[in-house]
């Protein structure tokens, strides 16, 4: 309801214009030459949620004093020979920026500021470098009192939890996937559910990155990071499951081959799901284990006489199983989040939280290499136009483009925010040019100069809660940190004003060209290293002869779905499409592991069709080409068939049901339109 009608926008406005207000006053109050920082500080680490202002000054606070002490060491140092400390400051620059992108947490904006803050320290710098040390000693004071001011305001004054947030967007996140689950049980499910439930890599993302601010909450006990991880885990699963079973039913459908006692039973199942929110964990639990033990029941006996029918009823009861018991797991660690003790709320809870730890995560080293090479760049050619030109607020130019390239790095498309920055910049410029030489004049004292500046500083503060609205007003609330319009006096200087602002304008622009020409086929160029960084992963866990790490594997690949999501839509293509059916290459590996991990059971002597197996789908992916995309071997299918009829004909019925079970996923991904082959199997074509 307060959010409906702005309440919450027009809090978190009022509580970063206190701390704003509050930054200055106590470094004016200390005697600190440059106010502004603090001020600017206040308003950059401010967050709606108390935990995540805390960690975010926390990782601020390290990423200045780092920033500031390589600071002092590059300018003694190489003082004397500007070209070496210009290269220093881009190689910093350019590694914080490569860790950073490495990293893809919230902890990488230590490494950000880090880098950047070098560069704002060290070049207005060069022509005094005897005061390095003072002016970085006072830019960490200036932050830090920022820092603290945001933190203290946020977190005291009607705090937002995170754990609460966190508890509200659990609960409707598993609303949302139940109800895809349930929707995926018709014979024909609704067409936009493929990419509905794709959403969920982005869910899990999301709380991947606010469990990073858990230790920080400052509200109540928050939730052990371990739970959030093994939700994440259960929510991974329903992706690949929930495809696995609308394949298996439109499969049987379409061939006429459900059984009545099947509906009956996808029935249920949907009725299940409808009630999960409603029902408690008892009785969620009892009717899970009754629809899990109804689906192996309801199994068919596989061998060599089982026909292609029989083996996708299998295929579906076992996915429809380990489907429900995902959403039961998920609802269990769910109400494990909500209690505040750490007392396991069943003996399933325990299970799945014990050993979970970090999450795995895609790692693309190219671009951040690309990323790295980017902000050198800008520095080094920035600070030759600079040096070049005699402009003296090149500096200043030249320090914003490093900070815009650090910032944006890991954009998907850098130059949107960087066209809203300079918008929001050149209105700020002209709304600061009414503040200093019209109103700062006629205002005595800090009272008077408080007031002045609230209406537009609320304004900007809750613009900046708005998605649409946020772009253009956090840089217009950067604008106004001018040290024309923060100091200690009234100290005018138009052409001062306008230069800084000119400078502001031009840094903006010159990152943008860099980025332009660094990145002109970026965005496909990203596309390509996600997929092609799949692909390389099934490659090498098709050969491989250990044990399967599935849950690393489904982490991985959802994490490339969602950060393949937003650049596929601004290339303009389809998530869905053939050539990134990222959901299908996740299924495939999960197949996969399911095959290596059968191998590893069977005897040396019966493993040979299925490393035959495992051996093509390696060195197909492999030799898979993002432009050129090419279907898979036919050779391959006869040789997925071939280990079918073996696995049919072995005479342990588990490694049988197993090994169908793996063959069958793996044919339905990579050769989805082909009919079975008769065999030595005695599979039957569908009707």
């Amino acid at each position: 309801m307060t959010k409906r009608f702005g309440m919450d926008a027009a809090l978190f406005s009022v509580k970063a214009y206190l701390a704003s207000m509050l930054a200055i006053y106590i470094s004016l109050s200390i005697g600190l030459e440059r106010p502004y920082w603090a001020f600017l500080t206040s308003y950059i680490v401010a967050q709606p949620l108390a935990g995540a202002v805390v960690s975010k000054a926390m990782f601020r606070v390290v990423g200045t004093f780092v920033g500031a002490g390589m600071a002092v060491i590059l300018v003694p140092n190489l003082v004397q020979a500007p070209e070496l400390l210009v290269i220093g400051t881009g190689a910093w620059l350019a590694l914080c920026v490569f860790v950073s992108l490495l990293d893809r947490t919230p902890r990488s904006y230590a490494f950000v500021l880090a880098g950047y803050t070098a560069v704002l320290i060290v070049l207005p710098s060069v022509d005094v470098p005897e005061t390095i040390f003072t002016v970085a000693s006072l830019r960490v004071q200036e932050i830090t009192i920022g820092i603290v001011c945001s933190s203290f305001v946020h977190a005291l004054v009607f705090p937002r939890s995170v754990s609460a947030f966190m508890l509200q967007r659990v609960s409707t996140i598993l609303d949302d996937a139940e109800r895809w689950s349930r929707d995926s049980l018709h014979a024909e499910p609704d067409a936009t559910i493929d990419k509905e439930r794709q959403r969920l890599a982005l869910d899990v993302t999301e709380l991947h990155q606010l469990s990073i601010h858990l230790p920080y909450e400052t509200t109540r006990i928050a939730p052990r990071i371990r739970t959030v991880r093994a939700l994440q885990d259960q929510l991974s699963l329903i992706m690949p499951l929930g495809a696995a079973v609308t394949d298996r039913i439109a499969q049987l459908d379409a061939a006429k081959a459900i059984p009545a006692d099947v509906e009956k039973l996808l029935a249920d199942a949907r009725d299940w799901f409808g009630q999960l929110n409603a029902l408690s964990l008892a009785e969620r639990e009892e009717a899970a284990v009754a629809l899990q033990r109804r689906s192996r029941a309801l199994e068919p006996e596989v061998g060599p006489d089982a026909s292609w029918n029989e083996l996708i009823l299998l295929s579906l009861l076992s996915r429809l199983s380990a489907l429900i018991g995902a959403h039961r797991d998920c609802r269990i660690l769910a109400e494990q989040l909500a209690t505040p003790s750490t007392r396991p709320v069943s003996p399933r809870a325990a299970e799945l939280v014990e050993g979970r730890r970090g999450r795995e995560l895609h790692v693309d080293v190219g671009g951040a290499t690309r990323g790295a090479i980017g902000a050198f760049l800008t520095i080094v050619i920035g600070c030759a136009l600079w040096i070049g030109s005699g402009w003296h607020e090149g500096a200043t130019a030249v320090m914003l483009a490093g900070v815009f390239t650090a910032l944006f790095a890991a954009a998907p498309d850098p130059l949107a925010p960087l066209r809203t920055f300079f918008t929001g910049t050149f209105i700020a410029t002209l709304i600061g040019l009414l503040y200093g030489f019209v109103l700062l004049p006629r205002l005595d004292g800090f009272v008077e100069y408080a007031l002045a500046m609230a209406p537009m500083l609320l304004m900007l503060g809750a613009l900046m809660q708005s998605p649409r609205w946020a772009g253009i007003a956090l840089p217009m609330l950067l604008g106004l940190g001018s040290p024309v319009l923060v100091s200690d006096q009234y100290v005018g200087g138009f052409a001062s004003f306008v230069n800084g602002a000119f400078a502001q304008l031009v840094g903006i622009l010159y990152a943008i060209v860099v980025i332009r020409l660094l990145n002109s086929t970026g965005t496909r160029a990203a596309i390509r290293r996600t997929v092609r960084a799949g692909w390389a992963d099934i490659a090498e866990r098709a050969n491989l002869m250990s044990a399967p790490n599935v849950r690393a594997w489904i982490n991985r690949m959802l994490d490339r779905i969602a950060l393949l999501a937003p650049r596929l839509a601004m290339a303009g293509r389809s998530p869905g499409a053939p050539l990134y059916d990222a959901l299908r290459d996740l299924r495939t590996g999960v197949a996969i592991g399911e095959l290596r991990e059968l191998r590893l059971d069977m005897p040396p002597s019966k493993r040979g069709p299925l490393t035959e197996v495992l051996q093509k789908v390696g060195e197909y992916y492999r030799a898979l080409d993002p432009d050129k995309p090419a279907p898979a071997d036919p050779i391959l299918l006869e040789d997925i068939d071939i280990a079918m009829t073996a696995v049919l004909n072995d005479e342990d019925p588990q490694l049988s049901r197993a090994g169908a079970l793996g063959l069958v996923s793996l044919r339905r991904n990579l050769f989805p339109a082909s009919a079975p082959k008769p065999s030595a199997a005695s599979m039957e074509a569908p009707a």
